[in-house]
């Protein structure tokens, strides 16, 4: 989220102008990221933060896992909903701004917060209310643009202090109450006009004890 200027890019209406201005947005295939982090995990409750056309939450819900996907574009989440119909999914698509409302149901076995970006005022609240939503048990999972990606040249969230790196999200859980799996900075090749640019991730996976 939050890779537009101008209005405020984490609203509803700027991400339903991005979606409707062509046709699909994203691959529409699974992260990578979240293959290597959940594909051990037993199935139960997940919620994908920030889930867009929806490629996350079906490669869930195809692996049997009760899937609830938090977007804040309808126009993203009518695709996402679409492509479940084709493949015979079931989801929960839901609209809503987690900056205004708070997280829909819980908790989860699984919260999934993919490449959401916000500013650092409403950062550590909006993060520590997405680890609340996961279930003794449970893993939360992030991943986002490290600030090393700053200066590749591939497009990433714009403004002062929206890209983050691990001990943003560790700082928010105390070690009494999670288990820290990853913590990392992982690089991965990208296509930047041909030619290929390494970018960093960060990741953080933690259980709740």
């Amino acid at each position: 989220m939050s890779e537009q200027g101008g209005e405020r890019s984490w609203s509803a209406r700027a991400w339903d102008e991005r979606y409707a201005e062509k046709g699909p947005v994203w691959s529409g295939r699974v992260n990578p990221r979240l293959v290597e982090q959940a594909c051990d995990l037993a199935p139960g409750t997940a919620l994908d933060v920030g889930c867009g056309e929806g490629g996350d939450a079906l490669w869930l819900a195809a692996r049997g896992w009760r899937v609830t996907g938090v977007d804040l574009s309808q126009v993203a989440l009518d695709r996402a909903a679409r492509r479940a119909g084709e493949e015979g999914l079931d989801v929960d698509w839901r609209r809503a701004d987690l900056l205004e409302e708070p997280v829909p149901g819980g908790p989860y076995d699984l919260v999934s917060v993919f490449f959401l970006h916000v500013p650092r005022p409403v950062f550590d609240g909006l993060y520590a209310a997405l680890a609340a939503a996961v279930a003794p048990g449970g893993s939360l999972l992030v991943v986002g643009h490290h600030p090393d990606d700053q200066h590749t040249g591939v497009r990433r969230p714009q403004g002062d202090d929206l890209l983050f790196g691990p001990e943003r999200v560790t700082a928010l859980l105390d070690e009494r109450d999670w288990e820290l799996r990853t913590a990392a900075t992982p690089t991965r090749t990208q296509d930047l006009e041909g030619q290929p640019v390494t970018v960093t991730d960060t990741v953080v996976h933690a259980v709740r004890r």
